[in-house]
């Protein structure tokens, strides 16, 4: 019997094209942590989304919650399908249900240019971008999930939330994540993103970043309106490395991170709490492609470098970060030369030809030298 550590990955497939580039995820997590050593992974595949409620009337059985719960962590791909809805008219979005479930407060959304791709920006500084946008995912906006109101047809609410627990655990994950990429070589230096010129909840935000940051010497600390943040992704993204905001404000700007990044198939994302989190591309199910093979997989497969960054550091397991490190040598490997363009950037390259790619780099890098790591 293995004496390696087992850690339980609920696998949540979804819709659309979730399928699809899940497939080829789980062999290449298996590939890795065979080629690495020092750790397993064992998957459960569990149903949830538009089309499990379509047939049975249930989003997210209660078996695969009692799972998700249990899991070491959670490996997400797409949800939702444009024409099935809940009656009042809103997405399937388990998705958004377990980051309330499991209290996963910190949305993390990576922006860094993998080398090889047409730069959306015409400005050559643009290759140095990377940064990560940290977006509180249980409040603000979102606090109003399936709470809003409409009376008599005339007037719609939905209550933004700010809470000051809520704000001083996200500001510390962002000082100590800005700590931790300082050490990587990053400036250490974490930005408050808000609206607190018009809002009083807003100026309460950041008058709970201000104090938080003195326990942060080493990290500046700084901010800017959400609009003018807006503007500045575009006009000089390479100034910043750890932003932090609202959960609305932050869903908005994780978008555009991902149009710096070339599209919704190059971004990957996580959402993390105290003891459970879970990890999936930013994109949807893109279900005007499903079954055409046609699918990017690259942020399922950065996605999964994430989980494994964060199960090692969890777990102190050194080998699932290097096994993280290497999912993002092989990607970035894979793109460098230019000749691999996916089918949303313009070119031929689908989910075979850029899985083929990525696992041929895996292949060829060794297991233990080092790696330029993007996982976090």
């Amino acid at each position: 019997m293995s004496s390696e550590p087992q850690f339980d990955i609920a696998v949540l497939a979804g819709d659309g094209i979730g399928p699809e580039i899940t497939v080829p995820c789980l062999a290449l997590l298996d590939t890795v942590s065979a080629k690495v050593g020092g750790f397993a992974l064992r998957f459960k595949d569990l149903p949830a989304g538009a089309a499990v409620y379509r047939d049975t009337g249930t989003a997210f059985p209660d078996s695969s919650r009692t799972a998700c719960r249990n899991a070491d962590a959670i490996l997400l791909a797409a949800m939702g399908l444009p024409d099935i809805r809940y009656s009042d008219g809103t997405e399937i979005s388990p998705q958004i249900e377990l980051r309330f479930m499991f209290d996963l407060y910190a949305g993390i959304r990576p922006v860094r240019l993998i080398p090889g791709l047409a730069l959306p920006l015409a400005d050559s500084r643009a290759h140095s971008v990377d940064f990560v946008l940290i977006r509180e995912s249980t409040e603000g906006l979102f606090a109003s999930h399936g709470k809003g109101e409409v009376q008599d047809d005339t007037v719609a609410r939905d209550t933004l939330v700010i809470t000051r627990d809520n704000s001083e655990r996200l500001f510390d994950f962002a000082f100590r994540l800005a700590e931790r990429r300082k050490k990587r070589g990053h400036p250490g230096r974490v930005t408050c993103v808000d609206k607190a010129n018009v809002f009083a909840s807003f100026a309460f935000f950041r008058k709970i970043f201000d104090e938080r940051a003195t326990a942060f010497r080493d990290i500046d600390a700084d901010y800017s309106y959400v609009d003018a943040m807006a503007l500045n992704m575009v006009r000089q993204p390479w100034a910043y490395d750890v932003l932090v905001t609202e959960n609305m404000f932050g869903d908005i700007l994780s978008d555009l991170g991902a149009a710096l990044m070339g599209g919704m198939g190059m971004a990957p994302s996580a959402d993390i709490g105290d003891e459970h989190a879970v990890f999936q591309p930013c994109h949807g199910s893109a279900p005007d492609i499903a079954g055409q093979g046609k699918a990017n997989p690259t942020a399922m497969f950065l996605s999964a470098a994430m989980m494994l960054d964060w199960l090692g550091d969890k777990h102190g397991n050194k080998h699932c970060g290097r096994a993280a490190d290497l999912i993002v040598g092989a990607v970035d490997n894979s793109f460098r030369d230019g000749n691999l363009v996916p089918f949303e950037l313009g070119g031929t390259a689908g989910t075979k030809a850029i899985t083929d790619a990525v696992m041929t780099s895996l292949d060829v890098l060794p297991a233990r030298q080092p790696v330029t790591s993007a996982a976090s």
